[in-house]
């Protein structure tokens, strides 16, 4: 005789559905600390303007907060996908700077251009909104290797010589969709639940009729 829930398939869906309520309530949390950070992304936009060595080592809290630094001497270019600061896309050019023996080197985005060659660009004082250099680490890295340290970049405000200004970073550009993922983990831990149930409704069902099948004379 057939058990009328099978103990296996029925543990697996129910640990299934609680993993993925898990998951729901851990988007949750996520949304509260999302939204604390981008209130304080918000407060650093109107604060008083601070040199980069003040705001050192830099941390998520002193993200989009004006800040000025002095480039010595440039070590090394590199180029990114961006847009200027009035939508054109093109090349962002990022520069590694020295800022002295005593101080901590900056990354410092100088302006895009339609092509990806460095500009003439030696160094000089620059000012501009603090965020990360972009990571262009693959996803596939990121799951497989402890994530790098990330490092701090000025958008400057003055572009180098040849260069567009690069649009500022926003912290209203940041995505917050842990509510919708929230959401989804649900209806995934409840749709699992009424698929399963309607399996063993459909079972249950065709078990009553083949027992009256079989006491048929």
């Amino acid at each position: 005789m057939k058990r009328a829930v099978p103990i296996v398939p029925t543990v697996i869906v129910v640990l299934a559905a609680v993993l993925m309520v898990r998951l729901g309530v851990w988007q949750l949390h996520r949304l509260h600390e999302k939204e604390g950070l981008l209130a304080r992304y918000a407060a650093n936009e109107a604060k008083r303007p601070l040199p980069f060595a003040a705001l050192f080592p830099v941390t998520d809290d002193s993200l989009y907060r004006r800040t000025s630094a002095f480039c010595l001497n440039v070590v090394s270019w590199k180029a990114a996908a961006g847009r200027s600061a009035d939508g054109t896309p093109g090349w962002r050019h990022i520069a590694s700077c020295r800022t002295g023996a005593e101080g901590p080197g900056i990354a410092v985005d100088m302006g895009v251009s339609g092509d990806s060659p460095a500009p003439d660009w030696k160094g000089g004082p620059v000012s501009g909104r603090l965020t990360w250099l972009p990571d262009n680490q693959p996803l596939v890295g990121r799951l497989f290797r402890t994530p790098d340290a990330r490092s701090p970049m000025i958008v400057s405000d003055t572009a180098a010589p040849g260069l567009r200004p690069t649009i500022q970073p926003n912290p209203g550009d940041i995505p917050n969709n842990h509510l919708s993922y929230a959401v989804q983990w649900f209806l995934f831990a409840a749709i699992a639940l009424i698929i399963y149930g309607v399996a063993l409704w459909q079972r249950e069902k065709k078990s009553n009729r083949h027992s009256r099948e079989g006491g048929n004379p």
